[in-house]
């Protein structure tokens, strides 16, 4: 198996060496890890292409390259060049820095990645780490990603729906705030929301008297949905929830027809 694999947090993050040894454990004895991630952090970015200046790529060490782009950007990058004569088998993406559950799936450049993975017709899957007290503060906070990540990347190869509509579906996998070993099992459960939380800005005053802003996050640990990604995430479980890149809200397609034709 040949698998290509990137990260919004960029080519020396951390989660990207977790994501490196799973993707090498998964691919076997006889397969490929090539790795085409962000030089620098693109964090928050979504599924942003750079299509109006031209991105730079260099290659760092063998099967290895950091592109001056986003992860959408990598993606095309390494179908499109880097592995443009034997295309990879799977694309994964991550291990993000920080849960991409409930409303982040929106702004997530690790998403993002795995999504335009999907549009090119490959199979797709991106993986998060939440952080929390139990998690953050260990030797190695992507303990429980790094522990059942591989695991998780097979059953969804072995087991998982991989169709070849229009919108492909792709996955979206998060590992609760816990050590390894308190980690309950899988959870296969929707997009969840946040209530009460969003972004936000924050206006600073620089040393020069400009005025700047800072974007700032919401409490990630509030309630939400059981049923849900970030309700399983913080009730103990690794979340599998899968998306597809139609933004059709398919369940008022017929009611806002008998209004509006």
């Amino acid at each position: 198996m040949r698998i290509l694999i990137t990260n919004d947090d960029g080519i020396n993050a951390p989660g990207l060496a977790v994501l490196e040894a799973i993707a090498k454990d998964v691919a076997g004895p006889d397969g490929e890890v090539w790795v085409v991630a962000p030089a620098f952090e693109q964090s928050g970015v979504g599924h942003c292409i750079n299509y109006t200046h031209p991105t730079m790529i260099a290659k760092l060490a063998h099967q290895r390259y950091a592109a001056e782009g986003t992860p959408a950007d990598c993606v095309l990058a390494g179908i499109h060049d880097v592995m443009k004569d034997s295309p990879p088998d799977l694309i994964l993406s991550g291990v993000n820095r920080g849960n991409n559950s409930a409303e982040n799936v929106l702004y997530s450049g690790t998403i993002g990645a795995a999504m335009e993975a999907a549009l090119q017709g490959l199979p797709a899957i991106a993986l998060s780490q939440y952080f929390g007290p139990e998690n953050a503060k260990l030797d190695n906070p992507f303990e429980a990603a790094a522990h059942h990540g591989a695991e998780t990347v097979r059953a969804l190869l072995d087991h998982a729906i991989w169709d070849e509509a229009d919108y492909r579906l792709f996955y979206n996998v998060n590992f609760p705030p816990l050590k390894a070993e308190n980690v309950k099992g899988r959870r296969v459960v929707r997009q969840g929301f946040r209530r009460g939380t969003h972004f936000s800005a924050e206006p600073h005053i620089a040393p020069n008297g400009r005025r700047f802003l800072w974007i700032r996050g919401g409490n990630q640990h509030g309630k939400t949905a059981h049923d849900s990604d970030a309700g399983a995430n913080l009730d103990g479980f690794t979340s599998i929830t899968p998306l597809r890149a139609d933004l059709t809200a398919h369940d008022t397609l017929s009611d806002l027809k008998a209004r509006l034709e």
